[in-house]
């Protein structure tokens, strides 16, 4: 059954997911541990004072939380959570879902078969022209396009697909224009489309938001298509995160000549599946799609059955981390500590920042 939420739950989801230190991994964890948000809010600065936080933490208070609903719900667009109808369900089974996501458009949107486009910004004439072809054919066949509303291919993918159906995720609040060209096609597709943000209204797009930005690309569809990429590129993080997402990953090639077609060559020679034409796509999208099963509040809930976990726990966890992300699996197996104590362990260390989470489950220890 969805989940459904009060507006005194929705602010304190909303509080929850933007205190201090806590992530989305964390997040979920403190629901599974306390019930509701409201709980967990109350338990947050006890639990990073035994991670070693030396002063208090700081915790989004009610008026900020209830200020932003009030600004997205004047900008047309509101707060979703995991688990809520409008929450996007693929989205919800990725590792590090967003606990919240800001959506304005057409909501029944979410939840329809997707396909990501994404691709150089500068784009060559030939690969905005094959953008635009793949977008409008899986459009018609019935597939929503997602793309991150950026320069070159991402605006061609939208643009074709404004009749069919697209989703731009930005990378700052659902109010920010990026880039400043694609202010009337943002406009267009909060209307016709759906935007979604995992930033709250008036959050402005910075370099360390975007790949945020395209796990939830990837996160919402069930492949992603890259057409042009030199090899330092933010469509490579996007396929990377398909990849450990456990979605198709596409790739069109190009020339070797061609800077641009650098990333996608590389993409193919790695295993991506070679896109010449839409029924490439099309064909694999009708082969039986099975979700993940990491659905965001669906795991089992390893604080069923509460461990407690000492200082000389706790040392021994910290003696066995890095900067370097080590395995949690290989962190536990170390230990010799359940399962239970050292998830619980590793909360605290979050909320006292003391370690980061990466994808697949694994953490390191946080450098300053």
């Amino acid at each position: 059954m969805a989940l459904t939420l009060t507006y005194a739950q929705r602010r304190d989801w909303l509080r929850l997911s933007l205190s201090e230190n806590v992530g989305p991994v964390t997040f979920r964890q403190l629901i599974e541990r306390f019930g509701d948000a409201s709980a967990a809010i109350a338990a947050l600065p006890e639990l990073s004072r035994r991670g070693g936080l030396s002063r208090p933490l700081r915790l989004y208070g009610e008026q900020e939380a209830e200020g932003d609903l009030e600004r997205g719900e004047a900008l047309g667009a509101h707060a979703v959570a995991a688990g809520e109808k409008q929450y996007p369900e693929l989205l919800r089974h990725i590792d590090a879902a967003p606990p919240m996501l800001w959506i304005k458009g057409k909501a029944e949107l979410a939840n329809i078969s997707a396909v990501a486009i994404v691709g150089a910004r500068n784009a060559s004439a030939l690969g905005f022209k094959f953008a635009r072809r793949l977008a409008f054919e899986i459009g018609q066949a019935g597939h929503l396009i997602v793309s991150g509303l950026a320069r070159g291919i991402d605006t061609a993918a939208h643009e074709a697909a404004l009749a069919t159906g697209t989703v731009a995720a930005l990378a700052g609040g659902i109010d920010s224009v990026y880039p400043p060209e694609n202010g009337k096609l943002q406009a267009e597709i909060g209307e016709r489309g759906l935007l979604v943000s995992e930033m709250k209204p008036g959050t402005i797009p910075r370099a360390e938001l975007f790949p945020r930005r395209n796990r939830i690309i990837s996160g919402m569809s069930r492949a992603t298509i890259v057409v042009e990429a030199a090899l330092r590129s933010g469509s490579l993080i996007t396929a990377r995160r398909a990849n450990e997402q456990g979605r198709e990953v596409f790739a069109v090639p190009g020339s070797p000549l061609d800077p641009r077609a650098e990333g996608t060559n590389k993409l193919i020679r790695e295993g991506a599946t070679l896109v010449t034409s839409s029924a490439d796509v099309l064909e694999t999208l009708n082969e039986t799609f099975v979700a993940a099963q990491n659905a965001f509040l669906e795991p089992e809930n390893i604080f069923a059955h509460p461990a407690t976990a000492g200082e000389s726990e706790r040392r021994k966890v910290l003696s066995l981390l890095s900067p370097s992300p080590v395995d949690l699996d290989d962190l536990i197996r170390e230990s010799g500590i359940s399962p239970a104590a050292v998830a619980g362990l590793l909360l605290e260390l979050e909320l006292a920042g003391r370690v980061t989470r990466h994808p697949r489950g694994a953490v390191s220890l946080r450098v300053e």
